[in-house]
């Protein structure tokens, strides 16, 4: 079994025996380095490390005045060639008994191929009927929060112990997910704070459940895209208990130096070319084939990446997570 992270920049929904239709692709590895214009515009090196996708213009600062990702891009690393927005997560680290880190590796989300990196979900809407407006140039949003240690304000944000294959159960963040990290070994231009100017919709989670899409409240009038990340994480390469700490308590540590699981986060910035992304929402395209949309191939998104801009270790037995030293 693995470790499945799922990163909700808005509500998903999925009724009772119903599958609803949604764009899901594969965006490969662009590249793991501490850089959030987010969160941290401008700063090199940002706290903690980042897991990067989509197109190649990615960089520290990322003025939505000035920067341009679809003219700024010569690649994406995500299976529609039209796509160059940049889609981000914490990376998730192991920590052995004898206090060192290692990054834990991550793989593809089943039926697709890439070299990890984010499986990419946007939602439109549930009939022809109601019309969803894509994001606009310059549009950027998160959700969670990288300081949080305890359960918080903080929606859509939770964890996963995957079977080997074929988990076909909710993507709604409803059981068996949960915020907090599992607690037991796994065998086999807009406001600042780029979250208030985004509104989940006005739906009970009974609701969701049900299939009901929700409404929006009045202070967000217009439908936009509903977006979800799904990360997979192996953990199998940690399975020797003497590996783990001698109390067996949970040793998997987000990069923000969080043992909970509560202060994983996901972030987004709006790339798409041209009227591409509206095309698709207004056919309502499902999966990763979409005849709105051009295509590249898994191997052409694989060889979209970027250098690291901070030059430090990430992958071997490290005393301390990358910029653990900033936080203390």
């Amino acid at each position: 079994m693995q470790w499945k992270a799922l990163a909700l920049a808005l509500l998903v929904e999925r009724g009772a025996g119903q599958a609803m239709p949604m764009l899901r692709f594969q965006c490969s590895q662009l590249v793991v380095d501490r850089l959030d214009p987010l969160v941290n515009p401008g700063v090199v090196p940002s706290p903690h490390l980042h897991q990067i996708v989509g197109g190649n213009s990615f960089n520290a600062s990322m003025d939505p005045k000035t920067h341009d990702l679809p003219s700024s891009s010569t690649c994406t690393s995500c299976t529609f060639s039209e796509d160059f927005s940049n889609y981000w997560t914490a990376v998730l680290y192991f920590r052995a008994r004898n206090g060192t880190y290692k990054r834990v590796p991550q793989f593809v989300s089943e039926g697709l191929r890439a070299d990890g990196g984010i499986t990419v979900y946007y939602i439109p809407s549930p009939t022809e009927k109601e019309k969803v407006t894509a994001f606009k140039p310059g549009f950027r949003m998160l959700v969670g929060d990288a300081t949080a240690r305890a359960p918080s304000a903080a929606r859509k944000v939770c964890h996963r112990c995957m079977p080997a294959t074929g988990d076909n159960s909710n993507i709604n963040c409803g059981a068996p997910d949960s915020q907090f990290l599992p607690k037991h070994d796994v065998p086999r231009r807009h406001p600042v704070d780029h979250m208030s100017h985004v509104a989940y919709p006005n739906s009970s989670y009974n609701d969701v459940m049900v299939g009901a899409y929700g409404t929006c409240p009045k202070s967000h009038p217009v439908k936009i895209p509903q977006v979800m990340y799904e990360v997979m994480w192996n953990t199998q390469m940690f399975n020797d208990k003497a590996l783990w700490p001698e109390d067996g308590s949970q040793p998997f540590v987000w990069s923000t130096d969080d043992k909970s699981g509560y202060s994983q986060h996901g972030d987004y910035v709006f790339g798409w070319k041209d009227d591409s992304l509206q095309r698709a929402m207004d056919a309502r395209c499902n999966g990763a084939v979409c005849g709105e949309l051009e295509i590249q191939s898994s191997e052409s998104a694989m060889k979209c990446t970027k250098s690291r801009t901070v030059q430090e270790d990430i992958d071997g037995w490290l005393t301390e997570i990358p910029g653990m030293d900033m936080r203390k």
